[in-house]
């Protein structure tokens, strides 16, 4: 029986995830900044841990931990709307701490044991604005293709010892809590000059042509922690599929 260890479970796609891998009989370690015991199932297959992603110590605690782990899915990330112009660089560097050095330094942790054992498989979640740029989301969207050039990188480096790593692209999902995560952190980002970019974006997202689900990224982080292909990407959702499938 298999173990996976998953970042940012405290809701969204990493809550929905861990779910989705216990249902599978797997035995998951569910991680999040602020552990809370009452978001999942009760389950000898499923342990709820501490983690910062951005604090080195913490990643160290939850590893010893977990024990072996077959899987690690790194999904833990924050959200970030707002003109680049009125972005403090404070901010911008958070948002990477998170999404970028954050899974970097999980992945980081895990190769030891995956290269030993020549097996393992790294999951990375991004972003479909990785697969077509929009406006008022630029250091959002540079911490998550950075991610992704990492990744694929990564995947050829590790190719010689066994280990796979995954690329997963969930497209838009209104019920995360992408902006309520991230309310203090965006105040005062949309300038009086920037307001007619940024209303046209809340217009565009209030009538999407499709939508992803949670249970959309669960899936496609099951697909990519079980193949055996040798793909790389995984879009999830129909609208980050229909943007994938016109590239």
């Amino acid at each position: 029986m298999k173990t996976v260890l998953i970042t940012g479970c405290s809701s969204g796609y990493g809550l929905e995830t861990a779910r989705h891998f216990h249902a599978q009989g797997w035995h998951v370690v569910a991680t999040m900044r602020t552990p809370d015991q009452d978001v999942l199932p009760r389950s000898d297959r499923l342990r709820v841990l501490a983690l910062d992603v951005t604090r080195p110590a913490s990643i160290a605690a939850a590893l010893e931990a977990s024990g072996p782990v077959d899987v690690l899915v790194n999904n833990a990330g924050i959200g970030l709307f707002g003109a680049f112009e009125a972005t403090p660089m404070a901010t911008v560097r958070e948002v990477f701490e998170t999404n970028t050095f954050g899974a970097m330094a999980m992945t980081q942790a895990v190769l030891p044991q995956f290269r030993a054992r020549r097996s393992g498989v790294v999951v990375n979640v991004t972003s479909s604005a990785t697969l077509a740029p929009l406006p008022m989301v630029a250091a959002y969207t540079a911490s998550k293709q950075a991610v992704e050039g990492f990744t694929a990188s990564l995947a050829l480096e590790l190719a010689a010892f066994g280990v796979s790593v995954k690329l997963v692209e969930p497209g838009y999902g209104p019920g995360t809590r992408f902006t309520a995560n991230g309310g203090a952190r965006m105040a005062g980002l949309v300038p009086e000059a920037y307001a007619p970019v940024a209303q046209r974006i809340f217009a565009a997202l209030a009538q999407p042509a499709a939508l992803t689900t949670q249970a959309d990224v669960a899936e496609a982080v099951w697909r990519a922690a079980n193949d055996r292909s040798g793909l790389l990407r995984f879009p999830a959702g129909a609208d980050a599929v229909a943007l994938a499938n016109s590239r």
